[in-house]
């Protein structure tokens, strides 16, 4: 799969269900999850970068 796909342009809302239907049946996405905490663009398990700072600042 093209990577793009998960770093969809900021404010194109097609793009991000797009990216987020592919990551719902996803088997690695507490991997993903993990990998995407520290990542400040794209999406990471389902998750947009602001969602990710929020779990970050709960220590998850």
């Amino acid at each position: 799969m093209d990577p793009s796909v998960f770093f969809p342009p900021t404010g194109d809302r097609k793009a991000l269900a797009r990216a987020r239907a592919i990551c719902e049946g996803c088997q690695s996405q507490a991997d993903c999850l993990v990998t995407g905490l520290d990542q400040t663009d794209g999406i990471f398990a389902g998750t947009t970068p602001r969602q990710r700072k929020s779990l970050a600042l709960v220590g998850y």
